[in-house]
């Protein structure tokens, strides 16, 4: 039973910090989509991808290694080690708004004006969006919560300032000045400097994690954002919009899978510790919980949810977004499949079989896409998405039992196949 309340503990943590952050950026394109209409709102959605793909290369190279290696760790060992893999995340931050100040000025116009934007903001976000990582590998997620919830809520008063003049950015340049105040904040938290000086030897010491995450996590963000240029070149900068605003009704179930997400890893990498012959069990009530609340939301958005509510979040973008909350919603529910498989491949570190199937996984959730935008617009390439995510899922798990078997070659195959009535929840839990 204290197993099971260590897990509730971190996992409550997890929730609570995935939701402050989710629902504070839920409400940031909430704004934005009532404030800019569709046109504008897919130029913010742009940036706002891209962001998503630096962000995957941050934490591949630096917090992804943090929390496979240093989760339960010494204090001493983490405070080095965190220090390192913030330094990492704002060199990165760094580097990538040179890039996009570059891309910015080249192209001009309002998407010039976002991707300008982004160059100001992004290392703040990098530099918050670590601690929060660093947090939960130290077991202190409540401090995650704290932190998220100081971004949430300096965001206000910053969101009532961008509303004034309603450009993408200032939105975006609200959006980032709440995580610098987050960032300094962490800060003071872990009383931890990052350090700029360790980057190479992090970089070095953790090049067999890092480069491979680094790939899988930019394959999985990069598919997301050449899938939505795709469909802008495709069928124009609206149907960007609308695919948007039917993921941001997703926002509070997102919360959960993200939230769960941060929570998954450091703890499937206590189970392996403690019990290698569990961690599929441990993988499958995790996936498993993620896609049946994920179904249970769409489910609450198609039936539940009239049109005047609608049109009262998102205003204009609502009419598009709401055709397509069906296959968005299957498309996350099986994402909560995966992500269940994910956790457990990182706890063991088979970076190769998990980088196998990012790739994969990657290449079939944009080439079916871009080929049902080709023949469907948003609708069409919603529905080649979730195809492709499905059909990934499996993949997944297959990758999961043959990386566990090579750990563990003396698991029988039944325990292996999650069956084995004699397992349990507290069993899974227990030191």
């Amino acid at each position: 039973m204290v197993g099971i309340r260590g897990i509730a503990r971190r996992l409550s943590w997890g929730l609570g910090d995935q939701a402050v952050s989710s629902m504070s950026n839920f409400v940031v394109g909430l704004v934005v989509a009532r404030e800019l209409g569709v046109a504008a709102f897919g130029v913010f959605s742009l940036a706002w991808v891209t962001y998503g793909v630096i962000l995957n290369i941050s934490r591949g190279l630096s917090t992804d290694p943090l929390v496979v290696r240093y989760s339960g760790a010494s204090t001493e060992d983490w405070r080095a080690a965190t220090s390192r893999a913030t330094g990492t995340s704002l060199v990165v931050g760094v580097a990538f708004g040179g890039v996009s100040a570059l891309v910015g000025l080249f192209m001009g116009g309002m998407i010039g004006d976002a991707f300008l934007a982004l160059a100001v903001v992004t290392p703040a976000l990098l530099l918050q969006d670590a601690w929060r990582f660093a947090f939960f590998a130290a077991g202190q997620g409540h401090k995650a919560f704290l932190n998220d919830t100081v971004w949430a809520l300096a965001s206000i008063p910053l969101l009532a300032l961008a509303a004034i003049h309603s450009t993408v950015w200032g939105f975006m340049l609200a959006w980032g000045g709440a995580a610098l105040v987050a960032a300094g904040y962490g800060w003071q938290q872990s009383r931890v400097v990052p350090h700029f000086n360790g980057v190479r030897d992090w970089l070095h010491r953790h090049r067999d994690l890092g480069s491979r995450y680094m790939i899988e996590n930019v394959t999985n963000s990069g598919a997301a954002q050449l899938r939505m240029y795709g469909l802008g070149a495709i069928a124009g900068l609206a149907d960007v919009g609308s695919v948007r605003g039917a993921e941001l009704l997703l926002g509070p179930f997102l919360a959960l899978l993200m939230g769960v997400s941060l929570f998954a890893v450091p703890e499937a990498a206590r189970v392996l510790r403690r019990a290698p012959e569990k961690l599929i069990r441990f993988c499958l009530v995790i996936g498993g919980a993620q896609a049946a609340a994920a179904a249970l939301w769409g489910l609450f958005l198609l039936l539940l949810v009239p049109d005047s509510l609608g049109r009262l979040l998102i205003a204009d973008v609502w009419a598009p977004a709401s055709h397509l909350i069906l296959p968005v919603s299957l498309s996350v529910t099986a994402a909560g499949v995966i992500t269940g498989a994910a956790a457990g491949l990182r706890a063991l570190g088979a970076a190769r079989r998990s980088l196998r199937s990012q790739l994969v996984q990657s290449a079939g959730y944009l080439g079916f896409g871009l080929a049902g935008a080709a023949l469907g617009g948003a609708a069409g390439m919603s529905w080649g998405s979730t195809a492709a995510m499905w059909c990934c899922a499996v993949l997944w798990w297959l990758q999961l039992r043959a990386a566990l078997r090579d750990h563990v070659p003396s698991v029988p195959e039944h325990v292996m196949a999650g069956v084995d009535d004699a397992s349990t929840i507290e069993e899974v839990s227990t030191p």
